[in-house]
Protein backbone atom coordinates (compact mmCIF):
# COMPACT_ATOMS: atom_id res chain seq x y z
CA UNK A 1 0.00 0.00 0.00
CA UNK A 2 2.79 2.34 0.56
CA UNK A 3 4.51 1.65 -2.33
CA UNK A 4 1.17 2.81 -4.24
CA UNK A 5 1.20 6.12 -2.18
CA UNK A 6 2.89 7.82 -5.37
CA UNK A 7 0.88 6.39 -7.97
CA UNK A 8 -2.40 7.47 -6.26
CA UNK A 9 -0.99 11.00 -6.16
CA UNK A 10 -0.26 11.33 -9.35
CA UNK A 11 -3.43 10.06 -10.92
CA UNK A 12 -5.12 11.90 -7.72
CA UNK A 13 -3.37 15.13 -9.37
CA UNK A 14 -4.38 14.03 -12.61
CA UNK A 15 -7.66 12.78 -12.49
CA UNK A 16 -8.59 16.31 -10.59
CA UNK A 17 -6.80 18.29 -13.74
CA UNK A 18 -9.23 16.41 -15.96
CA UNK A 19 -12.40 16.52 -14.03
CA UNK A 20 -11.69 20.95 -13.96
CA UNK A 21 -11.54 20.43 -17.50
CA UNK A 22 -14.52 18.45 -18.12
CA UNK A 23 -16.52 19.98 -15.57
CA UNK A 24 -15.77 23.78 -16.90
CA UNK A 25 -16.71 21.84 -20.14
CA UNK A 26 -20.12 20.76 -19.15
CA UNK A 27 -21.23 23.39 -17.03
CA UNK A 28 -20.75 21.51 -13.67
CA UNK A 29 -20.81 22.87 -10.10
CA UNK A 30 -17.99 22.10 -7.73
CA UNK A 31 -20.28 19.41 -5.99
CA UNK A 32 -20.87 17.49 -8.98
CA UNK A 33 -17.24 17.74 -10.29
CA UNK A 34 -16.38 16.51 -6.89
CA UNK A 35 -18.96 13.53 -7.17
CA UNK A 36 -17.33 12.59 -10.41
CA UNK A 37 -13.58 13.00 -8.73
CA UNK A 38 -14.29 10.60 -6.16
CA UNK A 39 -16.46 8.21 -7.84
CA UNK A 40 -13.31 7.56 -10.45
CA UNK A 41 -10.67 8.04 -8.25
CA UNK A 42 -12.20 5.06 -6.20
CA UNK A 43 -12.24 3.33 -9.14
CA UNK A 44 -8.57 4.01 -9.87
CA UNK A 45 -7.35 3.04 -6.54
CA UNK A 46 -9.13 0.12 -6.57
CA UNK A 47 -8.03 -1.04 -9.70
CA UNK A 48 -4.63 -0.53 -8.66
CA UNK A 49 -5.42 -2.76 -5.44
CA UNK A 50 -6.24 -5.43 -7.85
CA UNK A 51 -3.27 -4.61 -10.02
CA UNK A 52 -0.84 -4.76 -7.64
CA UNK A 53 -2.76 -7.88 -5.24
CA UNK A 54 -2.65 -5.77 -2.09
CA UNK A 55 -6.36 -4.74 -0.57
CA UNK A 56 -6.19 -2.77 2.97
CA UNK A 57 -8.30 -5.48 3.92
CA UNK A 58 -5.56 -8.53 3.86
CA UNK A 59 -3.30 -6.30 5.98
CA UNK A 60 -6.04 -6.99 8.80
CA UNK A 61 -6.49 -10.95 7.91
CA UNK A 62 -3.95 -11.76 9.86
CA UNK A 63 -5.33 -9.90 13.16
CA UNK A 64 -8.55 -11.67 12.67
CA UNK A 65 -7.20 -14.85 13.54
CA UNK A 66 -4.78 -13.74 15.55
CA UNK A 67 -6.83 -12.68 18.30
CA UNK A 68 -9.20 -15.21 18.83
CA UNK A 69 -6.34 -17.55 18.96
CA UNK A 70 -4.49 -15.48 21.53
CA UNK A 71 -7.57 -15.31 23.63
CA UNK A 72 -8.12 -19.07 23.55
CA UNK A 73 -4.94 -19.66 24.67
CA UNK A 74 -4.58 -17.01 27.52
CA UNK A 75 -7.71 -18.54 28.64
CA UNK A 76 -6.55 -22.25 28.58
CA UNK A 77 -3.39 -21.69 30.31
CA UNK A 78 -5.08 -19.67 33.09
CA UNK A 79 -7.11 -22.24 33.60
CA UNK A 80 -4.37 -24.45 33.40
CA UNK A 81 -2.36 -22.71 35.78
CA UNK A 82 -5.23 -22.06 38.61
CA UNK A 83 -6.17 -25.64 38.51
CA UNK A 84 -9.31 -24.79 37.37
CA UNK A 85 -9.08 -28.45 35.18
CA UNK A 86 -8.03 -30.34 38.52
CA UNK A 87 -4.93 -30.88 40.75
CA UNK A 88 -3.98 -33.99 38.27
CA UNK A 89 -3.00 -31.05 35.65
CA UNK A 90 -1.33 -29.25 38.76
CA UNK A 91 0.83 -32.47 39.44
CA UNK A 92 2.11 -33.03 36.20
CA UNK A 93 2.89 -29.22 35.61
CA UNK A 94 4.96 -29.25 38.84
CA UNK A 95 6.99 -31.87 37.67
CA UNK A 96 6.79 -32.13 33.53
CA UNK A 97 9.99 -28.89 32.98
CA UNK A 98 12.42 -29.67 31.45
CA UNK A 99 16.06 -27.93 30.84
CA UNK A 100 16.23 -25.35 33.81
CA UNK A 101 12.22 -24.73 34.22
CA UNK A 102 11.62 -28.05 36.05
CA UNK A 103 8.72 -26.98 37.43
CA UNK A 104 6.45 -25.04 35.23
CA UNK A 105 3.91 -23.73 38.35
CA UNK A 106 6.67 -21.72 39.41
CA UNK A 107 7.80 -18.06 37.35
CA UNK A 108 10.99 -17.90 35.40
CA UNK A 109 13.40 -16.47 37.43
CA UNK A 110 15.93 -16.58 34.48
CA UNK A 111 14.02 -15.00 32.42
CA UNK A 112 15.23 -16.68 29.39
CA UNK A 113 11.48 -17.87 28.23
CA UNK A 114 9.72 -14.53 28.82
CA UNK A 115 12.63 -12.78 26.87
CA UNK A 116 13.64 -15.57 23.79
CA UNK A 117 9.44 -14.94 23.10
CA UNK A 118 9.72 -11.30 22.64
CA UNK A 119 12.76 -11.62 20.53
CA UNK A 120 11.43 -14.39 18.17
CA UNK A 121 8.24 -12.32 18.40
CA UNK A 122 9.79 -9.21 17.03
CA UNK A 123 12.31 -11.28 14.73
CA UNK A 124 9.05 -12.41 13.39
CA UNK A 125 7.02 -8.59 12.33
CA UNK A 126 10.43 -7.19 11.40
CA UNK A 127 11.25 -10.57 8.74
Amino acid sequence: LENLQPEIKELAKRLRYEVSVRGKQLGWSEKVARFHFTKNMRRIVTELYIRDNCHPFKATLLLWVQVPMWVCVSLALRNCSVGALGSAVQEQFSSGGVLWFTDLTVPDSTWILPVSLGLVNLLVVEV
